[in-house]
């Protein structure tokens, strides 16, 4: 079971930390993912990073502004967002996988999502 938390309200150029703790002893085996839907919008890649946390991922539109980390001893994946602006506004959800290429959306578990709303 996944749970995201961290969302919320900022104005642009703002910063949140979003986290997504999960139950269970085997957090260390699965590679893990943010993605993003905004209203409208399918829901996209944003952000993965492998079993150990020692390979990482970015989809172009965050690069650079976001960074997923993880903790293993805390069975948390983070997303540290800076530079937010008002196109990041949309649900965020993360997600364990097993196996397979980091940016495809079949993930194997997902997060209930949280809002994150940035104002111009």
């Amino acid at each position: 079971q996944l749970q995201a938390s961290g969302g919320g309200l900022v104005q642009a150029g703002g910063s949140l930390r979003l986290s997504c703790a999960a139950s269970g002893r085997t957090f260390s085996r699965y590679a893990m993912g943010w993605f993003r839907q905004a209203p409208g919008k399918e829901r996209e890649f944003v952000a993965a990073l492998n079993k150990s946390g020692g390979s990482t991922l970015y989809a172009d539109s965050v690069k650079g502004r976001f960074t997923i980390s993880r903790d293993n001893t805390k069975n948390t994946v983070y997303l540290q967002m800076n530079g937010l602006k008002p196109e990041d506004t949309a649900v965020y959800y993360c997600a364990a996988r097993d196996s397979g290429p980091l940016y495809s959306m079949d993930y194997d578990y997902w997060g209930q999502g949280t809002q994150v709303t940035v104002s111009s």
